[in-house]
């Protein structure tokens, strides 16, 4: 007999069983992915639909299970047991007294086809969402490109700026998603290490649709102070830093051969990153 303090907790969970049991009337069997409260529910519509129960149990519901008692009844009236690991199987064991021959291990795994190491040239833009930063002109020339081993590193907040660009949309739009990473607003030590981490900086800056410019980006002096070849465009004060590797404002054809120009060379990106710093 549980405890009326194990009952009293599980009294929110049976009304939810309550609830959603009519709709289990038809599955054929009812599996709670934790075994947390949502074996709990799984093991109330049970009772009420008579249904096999499977549950699987990954970590913290062994150490931090929010009604241990209920667990265990919960646990005694499953069809079925799976768990992650070999030790969560001798820990149930050994802890719960559950028969081992009532417990299967399946394994976590990931997909080898997506997960896989490769080498990627990376390129970096550190903006706001912004049309004046050139999101748009940057992905137009990836596409152009068509390199699937060059990937485009996207720092920046969405949120940042009134009227901030979708640039997500941008990527997809382009099918060029695969080849771009949004790391979200960083700073301090996670930005300096993407600096490091990166091919080639590129900011491909221009004048809005309502004419407003750029100052000089304080990102652009980022990254040549971490050494990294940059790219930009000839807009206000850049190409009076910058003396290489600049193009035309809004020039996608110029963007995408000005990559494949430090793409192609280690040599230039070298002693850019050298001029630079």
């Amino acid at each position: 007999v549980l405890p009326i303090s194990s009952v009293l907790a599980g009294l929110v969970d049976f009304a939810i069983a309550w609830h959603f049991a009519p709709s289990m009337a038809k599955v054929d069997v009812i599996y709670a992915t934790f075994a947390d409260r949502k074996l709990f529910i799984g093991y109330f519509c049970k009772q009420i639909v008579q249904k096999p129960l499977a549950v699987m149990i990954h970590a913290y519901e062994l150490y931090e299970n929010p009604n241990p008692r209920l667990f265990l009844r919960a646990l005694s009236a499953c069809d079925q047991i799976l768990t992650v690991t070999e030790y969560n199987k001798e820990l149930l064991a050994r802890e719960y007294e559950i028969v081992p021959s009532r417990i299967e291990v399946v394994r976590i795994n990931v997909d080898v086809e997506d997960y896989y190491p490769a080498q990627k040239f990376v390129i970096l833009i550190v903006a706001f969402f912004a049309e004046r930063k050139g999101h748009e002109i940057l992905f137009k020339a990836v596409k152009e490109l068509g390199q699937e081993d060059i990937e485009v590193w996207v720092v920046g907040d969405e949120g940042a700026e009134q009227g901030a660009l979708d640039v997500r949309g941008m990527a997809v739009e382009l099918g060029i998603e695969d080849q771009v990473a949004f790391f979200g607003k960083s700073g301090g030590n996670a930005l300096k290490a993407i600096y490091r981490a990166c091919d080639v900086f590129c900011l491909p800056c221009r004048t809005d649709s309502q004419g407003l410019a750029e100052g000089f980006p304080t990102v652009i002096a980022e990254a040549m102070a971490f050494g990294k070849p940059v790219i930009s465009t000839r807009h206000v004060e850049i190409p009076r830093i910058l003396d290489e590797i600049v193009v035309d404002e809004n020039d996608v054809h110029g963007l995408a051969e000005a990559i494949r120009q430090v793409y192609l060379s280690e040599t230039l990106r070298r002693r850019l990153g050298e001029k630079n710093r």
